[in-house]
């Protein structure tokens, strides 16, 4: 009897040892010397590959105060054309906006250089369908012309443009006072277009007044290779480069202006 108890025992305590051992954790007579089992790796959020992070918020630009400040409005005209986007990287350069007075055939052929203008925060005028003389026409002929070019800028960059500028300057007193725009001319003319001479372009600077506004055409190499150093002469003397509407204030339509804003003429 003694010895079938004592055998019992012994089989339990075998099974026993056999159930631990099977366990997940070894057995060891040294507790020490036990290593825990690794944590789960932990679980990390990220954002879903399709979630797109947000547009970088532009700045708005704030114009100067041209009857405190010396400004100077620098317009092109005949545009776009093939030297155009030179000019962009030259008045971005220098941080120069500018007024661009497009002719409507050119914009139908080259929308995509009206719109970098506008992107870049040029001003947009119109200077015609095809840069023939306005005043020679009738009151009614002279606004189809006038409204074909804008039609074609607003398809370039879906808005009319804020000012007009007539070929030659000209334009029927009758005809300017039917605008739903005001007329901007000019009060320093570089005759560009005459002498196709960098230098001579470039010595024009020095007829600047605060409150002008400058005459070049940018269909000529000539004149967008003469801009940078107008720019370093002007800038150097204090002046920011400005759109025609910004030099002006508060154009009214139908009204025509030569000059804008300047400390000077401050009431």
């Amino acid at each position: 009897m003694t010895s079938r108890f004592t055998a019992l025992r012994l089989s339990l305590s075998t099974a026993l040892v056999l159930v631990i051992a099977g366990c997940g954790t070894p057995l060891s007579e040294n507790w020490s010397d036990y290593t825990p089992p690794a944590a789960p790796a932990q679980i990390i959020a990220t954002t879903p590959p399709s979630a797109a992070p947000e547009p970088e918020k532009k700045l708005e630009r704030v114009a100067p105060d041209c009857s405190i400040e010396k400004c100077v409005a620098l317009t092109f005209d005949d545009g776009p054309g093939s030297h155009t986007p030179e000019l962009l990287k030259v008045l971005a350069q220098y941080d120069a906006k500018a007024t661009f007075f497009l002719i409507g055939e050119n914009v139908a052929k080259h929308p995509d250089i009206v719109k970098a203008e506008l992107d870049a925060g040029h001003e947009i005028g119109n200077h015609s369908w095809a840069h023939k003389d306005l005043s020679k026409m009738s009151v009614t002929a002279a606004k189809k012309d006038l409204q074909k070019s804008d039609d074609a800028i607003q398809k370039a960059i879906e808005q009319k443009a804020t000012l007009v500028r007539p070929p030659f300057g000209a334009l029927a007193p009758s005809l300017k006072k039917s605008l739903d725009v005001p007329v901007a001319l000019w009060s320093v003319d570089t005759l560009d277009w005459k002498t196709r001479d960098t230098k001579k372009t470039e010595k024009s600077a020095e007829k600047v007044k605060p409150g002008d506004i400058v005459l070049m055409h940018d269909i000529h190499e000539s004149t967008v290779k003469a801009v940078p150093e107008m720019l370093k002469t002007l800038k150097a003397q204090g002046y920011h480069f400005v759109t025609v509407t910004e030099i002006i204030g508060k154009p009214k339509d139908g009204i025509g202006y030569g000059t804008g804003q300047s400390p000077a003429t401050k009431k």
